[in-house]
């Protein structure tokens, strides 16, 4: 099976990464958009988890991972309910890590371990994360799954060039086992366009409104019955189409307001919702020789700086005034 990607260009992967790409599991992620609730207010936010799960995938395999990590990578997210994100804020999960606590049991019930058996592959390693050094690291690491969401967004939504993603991918290289960088420039470089999603972007007052909004909707969708724990394993359009079809005036009037005619400010004084998210703060490891790894926060006042910045941001959190009544839209 060959494999495009515009970050990471082609691949032909093995036969059982082909089989797990095909299953209904891994294809429900087309329409899971990365974006959560932000789609529903701009829908040139339309990166899918299908996209990211590959994207993983393929940078586990540029910088080495085995087969079984590739594997990994590609499963990390299937267990992502409708609009990814959207239900921690139903649940009040802070880590905001509620497919992971789902996950096991999303695999399970799913083609995957048939596939896996077949190809003798371990699923008890597949459930290890803590193998998994390329895939997964907490922050303030690098990982697969940071650089890919953190690259792909960029480039999609923020004017990030091709080139200079491959110019920063050229400078990646596994250390300890560890990923790094090899100069401070890149690490610059990947420090600003990191801040510039997670603090610019995931707490802007329009994707906080969306999150904040359709998680109010899942919530009251959920207290009525018109959406049970299970639906919320299908996909976007599904969901939203179920709650659509309650014919519920409460639920409905409130989907009028989704829209990205509201006009919003960020007014910390006098506002009308505040939201606080995860704390996703960067120090990107640097190796100059592949053997000592420095913190590029030690090297580099210009990282210090945002660091100190982008957790000042997280603390505080995003204070949303709607300025003007909302104009409702039709679905």
């Amino acid at each position: 099976m060959k494999l495009y990607d515009e970050l990471y260009g082609q691949y032909e992967v093995e036969d059982v990464l082909a089989e797990i790409i095909n299953t209904e599991t891994i294809q429900r992620l087309k329409n899971i958009h990365q974006a959560g609730a932000a789609y529903l207010v701009n829908n040139e936010w339309n990166v899918t988890r299908y996209e990211h799960s590959l994207g993983v995938m393929l940078l586990i395999r540029k910088l080495g991972g085995t087969i079984e990590e590739q594997i990994a990578g590609l499963l990390h997210d299937v267990s992502h309910t409708a609009f990814s994100h959207v239900v921690d804020f139903v649940f009040d999960i802070k880590e905001q890590n509620y497919h992971e606590k789902i996950f096991e049991n999303v695999v399970m019930n799913s083609e995957i371990p048939a596939i896996l058996t077949k190809h003798d592959i371990n699923l008890d390693d597949i459930f290890n994360i803590d193998m998994w050094s390329i895939l997964e690291q907490p922050l303030p690491k690098l990982c697969a799954d940071r650089l890919d969401y953190t690259l792909r967004d960029m480039y999609y939504y923020f004017g990030t060039t091709q080139q200079e993603v491959v110019t920063f991918l050229e400078s990646l290289k596994i250390v300890n086992g560890e990923i790094c960088v090899s100069s401070v420039e890149m690490a610059e470089w990947f420090t600003t366009i990191y801040y510039k999603l997670v603090i610019d972007y995931f707490l802007s007052p329009l994707n906080v409104y969306s999150y904040h909004s359709l998680a109010n909707i899942i919530s009251l969708s959920l207290k009525k019955g018109i959406l049970n724990l299970d639906q919320l394993l299908l996909n976007d359009p599904t969901v939203l189409n179920i709650i659509k079809s309650s014919n519920d005036s409460e639920v409905l009037h409130l989907l009028e307001f989704l829209t990205s005619k509201v006009e919003l400010e960020e007014n910390e004084a006098n506002y009308d919702f505040h939201m606080v998210g995860k704390a996703r703060i960067i120090d990107v490891p640097v190796s100059f020789d592949n053997t000592t790894i420095h913190n590029s926060s030690t090297l580099s006042p210009k990282v210090r700086k945002m660091n100190e910045e982008a957790m000042e941001k997280s603390k505080r959190g995003t204070f949303v005034k709607i300025k003007t009544p909302m104009i409702p839209i039709t679905f």
